[in-house]
């Protein structure tokens, strides 16, 4: 056979980096929970692919990086593109991964920029400031005109607060509208539904816990309806939710490879995952009132701002302190809010991730806003059919998928 006949293509490559993946994930759940950097949980948190690409078994992670190290030669004899591109990315994030699961201590930059695929550093000073420029005269406009940005900020949280015990009504409200159009203009989902679920305690503000149907909300927080409409759109409709099943279908009818039942793995797929969430009022066009627009710049300064932040803590060195003063002060945020990033931003493995929120969001919007109308189509399959990274998604509209 030539060398030609007995390479590998797109599909073939994807089938065993998902074995290979998935491998991984069930080696470390096979690990005691106390002391694991992942606490007992997997690679993969959600993976839709029992039964239809089953996990490499491995003894060690000798053998992993081995099975790893034979994907590069067949990566890299693809044709130039997004494809090769993703793979390539993704490869170099799952050994990452699995070097800190291995008991190495890559440096915090290496994680951020291999392991998720973010760029390194603070975010532009000038573009937070603008955002919250932007916050200001949206207030001023809706009548917040009293005291400084960060107590007008509050006031407007405090004015538009969902009495808690009205929040399980608006959430309903808004699934059935968000899903509406969803299933229009996105992706049909059917008869899938998700039920609120409180929590407190909890790092983080919302979840999709696809598995159990559930989208846990924390009542440590309180939340205007335009925050509930974001939480919505991010974790369900047309957010995390939606592309779990979109990705699972477009495997099943042959349209994409196996590799696109990977887009929750704690790697480079999280920020086009997390993309898709941020820009999810948008690719749904829910956006209707000025309590809208006064949500998605709060939410672009925080989302950038806790980016700054965990750079200043676990590079810069910076006192807790002073980081959680730098976010009250900038990102304006509730004081679970804060103390919440601080904790996952010191999380050994899933500090870096916090970057992939505001990454995610500016290449999924980037790439939304040249889309021409023709191109549309073609977008939303690129988004919702494929396991993207950030920098393969950025080169739409070139071919998604080459098969080899």
């Amino acid at each position: 056979m030539t060398e030609i006949e007995i390479q590998m293509n797109s599909f073939e490559i994807g089938r065993e980096l998902t074995a290979i993946t998935m491998g991984i994930d069930a080696l470390e759940r096979s690990m005691p929970a106390q002391g694991s950097l992942l606490g007992g949980d997997g690679l993969v948190p959600i993976y839709l692919g029992d039964g239809l690409v089953d996990a490499r078994h491995y003894d060690d992670r000798e053998a992993i990086r081995a099975d790893l190290a034979r994907l590069d030669p067949e990566v890299a004899a693809l044709p130039a593109g997004p494809r090769r591109v993703f793979l390539q990315g993704m490869l170099k994030s799952v050994r990452v991964a699995v070097k800190m699961l291995s008991g190495a201590s890559p440096s915090f930059e290496e994680k951020v920029t291999d392991l998720v695929g973010a760029p390194a550093g603070r975010e532009d000073a000038a573009l937070i400031e603008d955002a919250r420029a932007r916050a200001d005269a949206l207030l001023r406009k809706a009548g917040f005109v009293r005291g400084s940005l960060a107590e007008r900020v509050q006031s407007w949280e405090e004015a538009r607060a969902v009495p808690i015990d009205q929040i399980e009504t608006v959430f309903r409200d808004l699934m059935a509208e968000a899903k509406a159009r969803t299933d229009s203009l996105v992706f049909d989902t059917g008869d899938y539904d998700m039920v609120l679920n409180p929590v407190r305690g909890m790092f983080y503000t919302a979840r999709c816990s696809f598995n159990e149907g559930k989208m846990d909300l924390n009542f440590d927080l309180s939340f205007t309806r335009a925050a509930l409409k974001h939480l919505v759109c991010h974790e369900v409709y047309p957010g995390h939710s939606t592309q779990l099943l979109s990705t699972k279908a477009a495997f099943d009818a042959g349209k994409a490879p196996a590799d696109a039942l990977l887009i929750t793995t704690d790697a480079i797929t999280g920020c086009v995952q997390e993309g898709i969430g941020d820009q999810g009022i948008h690719l749904i066009d829910f956006i209707e009132d000025e309590d809208d627009e006064i949500h998605m710049e709060l939410r672009r300064v925080r989302s950038a701002a806790q980016t700054s932040a965990a750079w200043m803590l676990m590079v810069e060195g910076l006192p807790r302190e002073y980081v959680a003063g730098y976010l009250r002060s900038t990102a304006m945020g509730q004081e679970a809010w804060v103390q919440g990033r601080l904790r996952m931003a010191a999380h050994p493995f899933r500090g870096p991730f916090i970057a992939s929120y505001w990454a995610g969001n500016e290449s999924v919007r980037r790439v939304r806003e040249r889309v021409s109308k023709d191109q549309w189509p073609l977008f939303l399959e690129a988004l919702y059919s494929h396991a993207n990274s950030p920098q393969s998604l950025e080169m739409f509209p070139q071919t998604v998928i080459e098969k080899g």
